[in-house]
């Protein structure tokens, strides 16, 4: 009884090791972070960050394919495959002339990954106003529409 209890352990281990050996055939995505939080960052200051793509798979990893949630987030892929166990940067410029308010924005990332073919990282953070704005645009205005 012992005996058959521990082939079929033993079996079972096998197999549960072969599958998790399959699932890394092909090329794997991994990001040293999924969310670059800027914290706050001035008006108009340099909106570039980094993300840090590592091919953990077997296989090269091509990004084929990445988009901002908005045309205020711009990514850059990396142009050239990533070879198994090596790293790459994948760019993303937010304007930051968007000032005065929260930001929360989403980078979708498609490759020929086997363990995800489609991610999506974030960026988050808050733009400070912008310095040289008058502290209330509709008061300006009212002020012009007095004048004339």
């Amino acid at each position: 009884m012992i005996m058959k209890k521990l082939i079929a352990f033993v079996f079972a281990i096998t197999l549960f090791t072969g599958v998790n050996a399959q699932e890394k055939k092909g090329a794997q995505i991994e990001f040293e972070q999924e969310v670059i939080d800027y914290g706050e960052v001035a008006y108009a200051s340099n909106g570039e960050r980094e993300f840090v793509i590592k091919n953990t798979g077997d296989a090269p990893l091509i990004i084929t394919k990445t988009k901002g949630s908005c045309g205020c987030t711009v990514p850059t892929k990396p142009t050239e495959p990533i070879l198994p166990g090596e790293s790459a940067v994948m760019k993303v410029k937010y304007d930051t002339k968007r000032g005065g308010q929260p930001f929360s924005k989403s980078i979708t990332v498609t490759s020929n990954a086997t363990n995800a073919p489609t991610k999506v990282v974030r960026i988050k953070g808050k733009v400070l106003a912008n310095p040289n704005a008058s502290a209330n645009p509709k008061k300006k205005h009212l002020k012009k529409m007095a004048n004339k």
